[in-house]
């Protein structure tokens, strides 16, 4: 799930698989149906995101 972390007013969701912040307009683009976003830049390479969230969803890793 998304998950919005308060700091200094500022609201930013985090990467369900390694924790990282990302920006809420990333977090829109590539959250599954379920708000769940399984990849990140800082855990999966940027050409392979979208293919290494849905790999992770389905294996639930």
């Amino acid at each position: 799930m998304i998950q919005p972390v308060k700091e200094a007013k500022e609201t930013m969701a985090t990467c369900d698989h390694c924790g990282s912040h990302v920006s809420e307009q990333f977090a829109r683009v590539f959250a599954d149906g379920q708000g769940q976003l399984n990849a990140c830049p800082a855990c999966s390479a940027n050409a392979g995101i979208a293919e290494v969230a849905r790999h992770r969803a389905r294996s639930g890793n």
